[in-house]
């Protein structure tokens, strides 16, 4: 019971945390399991190979500063959805260990949807933030990000019932929140400048009834 309660925390938690940051993600598994602090499964120990850690981490130093600059943060958010969803998937299937086919596309679909909703809320939030950009949020964002990302690693090994429980409810609440989110970014992106209406106003000027013209010098009779 507890080695699949394990798996499961892992499978989930993995998923999750790869759809906000995937390179802290496999650099953080790597290092840990190159360090013998966690044991990863058969199919993920690959995750601790020195050239493993090595691309992750270069890629998480040019994520670092491009999470980090308005409107590139999107860009790349835009990008990675094509790379964050399915690595959640392949992480989520290889964490369960040799399993039957049909539990391995169920864990595969499983991983590549809680990837797609921790992604799709990191790009939202962010969406919503470059609405009216300031670097301080752009920062205060991404560095709450990646600690989220590592608590998540942490909470994965020490605490992996109460990581499933809490991917479970966050899925939930995206779901539920999906429909009034699309609304508001809908809402946000769609509302232009407010264009003044020329002539309105109490300083309006209108030519007198009778067709008089109105001139500089007052006003001439038609």
């Amino acid at each position: 019971m507890n080695d699949t309660i394990a798996a499961l925390g892992l499978a989930l938690g993995a998923a999750f945390t790869a759809g906000i940051n995937l390179y802290a993600t496999i650099a953080a598994l790597g290092l840990a399991a190159a360090a013998g602090a966690i044991q990863l499964p058969p199919d993920l120990q690959v995750l601790a190979h020195p050239a493993v850690i090595a691309v992750a981490l270069a890629l998480y130093v040019v994520e670092f500063f491009a999470d980090k600059a308005p409107y590139v943060d999107s860009a790349w958010d835009a990008i990675h959805t094509f790379i964050r969803v399915p690595a959640g998937a392949i992480l989520a299937a290889r964490a369960l260990g040799p399993v039957s086919p049909p539990l391995e596309l169920v864990a595969a679909l499983a991983g590549g949807s809680i990837a797609l909703a921790a992604h799709a809320s990191k790009a939202s939030a962010r969406l919503a933030i470059n609405a009216s950009p300031e670097p301080v949020s752009n920062w205060v964002a991404s560095f709450a990000e990646d600690v989220v990302t590592l608590a998540g690693i942490w909470m994965i090994f020490h605490h992996p019932f109460v990581m499933i429980g809490f991917v479970v409810v966050f899925v939930a609440v995206v779901v539920w929140m999906a429909p009034k989110v699309w609304r508001g970014l809908r809402s946000l992106f769609r509302r232009g400048p407010t264009v003044p209406t020329v002539g309105s106003g109490p300083a309006q000027s209108r030519a007198p009834e009778g067709g008089g013209e109105v001139t500089l010098g007052g006003v001439q009779g038609g």
